[in-house]
């Protein structure tokens, strides 16, 4: 790409790669801040100034600690303390679509990104635009703090070799020897139309509405370029991401993500989520894998079971979170104690012993799934469940090693009660500057 058609302001042209908008962004007003201090009056006024009002939740009325930063060495979504809530969208690109597209599509993903993080509308916003076209934000968002919302965006193993082999886009000699596609595994019963996609956003926030608001407009930007494949709406995180987070519950009422990766942590970040400098392809390093699960809990087999055999399944005590044989959550695992029997103590089959890193050769992943309830199927069951959502530096050494444990009824007794039913695996390029665009080294 050459210099000159790199981001260097807020683009509202999708088909084009150059900014529509000088490279020094206008005067923003918070949305709380245009309708407070403003009023309605104002705001039809201010649309005229410049032909563009670029909005933020920038000003001293909006609450303290709403804005997670969009810029950085790393995309935010990945180490940031996990929100509460979450809607996920992989997209496909249109047999039409060129790799001019493509970038252009990025650029506008990128702008609009790094607006609605702030809290800003998108554009001309969703009310200060001309009044004779359609608003370039949907509004739904309007007056809403950003509510901590991060977006992170993947390519998933599409984007590099389509079907039949096929380089639509110049990208398969650029695609990392990482993202290989994972295997098939014992029990899957993956829905094509809930699984793969050349693109995924992840947007999270503490808002549901921020959340979709965020989907919603990256969607409309696509359009002629991308369309949504398939979408999942999340609530409850099922990990802490953070020392600062208590150690939520899943679907299934147990303590989720006890022993997870923390941010805080930097050598274990170093060591098992960002992709190193050093490391193949370049335009990969501050980066990160995700792989994305959708896992059908089958809530009323899982609702029949005895206590004690739920604690069995899981390996953990349901109420205090403790390992088997333990009193405390964070107490250590004893995978090696025996009970009076000269049983093991965590069962041979629980899941945390199966999951456990000793058990993967020292295996471990940055969790940040959500629980989903998505109604009843056509038998009347709770379609419920989690959306498991892991970042890793080698999908192959971590989830795929970790998986190959679990996988399978000869296996993890969990398995019993639960069913993957979708799965994604993406390149996570690393975060970007101001005057760049999500993946742009990928194209360089």
């Amino acid at each position: 790409m050459k210099p000159d058609e790199r981001l260097t302001a807020y683009p509202t042209n999708l088909h084009s790669t150059r900014p529509t908008h000088p490279a020094t962004p206008p005067a923003r007003v918070s949305r709380r801040g245009l309708i407070k201090v403003l009023g309605a009056g104002a705001v039809g006024a201010a649309a005229g100034v410049g032909g563009t009002l670029a909005l933020s939740a920038s000003s001293a009325d909006d609450t303290a600690g709403q804005v997670v930063p969009f810029f950085g060495s790393h995309q935010a979504g990945i180490a940031t303390p996990a929100q509460d809530r979450l809607h996920f969208a992989a997209f496909d690109l249109s047999s039409a679509a060129t790799r001019a597209d493509l970038v252009a599509l990025l650029v506008a993903w990128t702008n609009a990104a790094s607006q609605m993080t702030t809290g800003s509308d998108v554009g001309t916003g969703a009310v200060t635009g001309p009044p004779a076209a359609p608003p370039q934000d949907t509004g739904e968002a309007f007056g809403l703090a950003a509510a901590r919302l991060t977006l992170t965006v993947g390519f998933g193993t599409s984007l590099f070799v389509g079907a039949g082999g096929t380089d639509r886009f110049g990208l398969a000699a650029r695609r990392p020897a990482a993202l290989a596609d994972l295997p098939a595994f014992p029990g899957d019963a993956l829905e094509p139309a809930r699984s793969g996609g050349d693109l995924c956003v992840q947007a999270c926030a503490d808002d549901p509405q921020v959340a979709v608001h965020a989907v919603r407009n990256l969607a409309r930007l696509a359009r002629g370029t991308a369309a949504v494949r398939y979408s999942q709406l999340g609530f409850g995180r099922t990990s802490s991401t953070s020392t600062a987070q208590a150690t939520p519950r899943n679907m299934m009422g147990f303590k989720d993500g006890t022993s997870n990766i923390k941010a805080e942590d930097n050598a274990a970040m170093d060591t098992h989520v960002w992709v190193r400098p050093a490391e193949r392809p370049s335009w990969m390093a501050g980066g990160s894998y995700l792989v994305s699960r959708r896992i059908r809990i089958l809530i009323e087999p899982w609702d029949s079971t005895p206590l004690t055999e739920q604690e069995r399944v899981i390996g953990r005590a349901k109420g205090s979170g403790a390992p088997a044989g333990r009193n405390a959550e964070f107490d250590p695992l004893d995978l090696a104690a025996r009970n009076t029997s000269g049983e093991p103590v965590v069962d041979a089959k629980a899941h945390v012993r199966l999951a456990h890193e000793s058990h993967n050769d020292g295996a471990v992943l940055l969790r940040r799934g959500y629980s989903f309830v998505d109604g009843t199927d056509a038998l009347g069951r709770l379609d419920a469940g989690l959306f498991f959502l892991a970042y890793q530096r080698d999908p192959r050494t971590q989830f795929v090693r970790i998986q190959t444990s679990l996988a399978g009824k000869a296996n993890d007794a969990l398995n019993e009660y639960i069913q993957h039913v979708g799965s994604g695996l993406f390149a996570c390029p690393p975060g970007v500057v101001p005057g760049q665009y999500w993946g742009q080294a990928l194209f360089e």
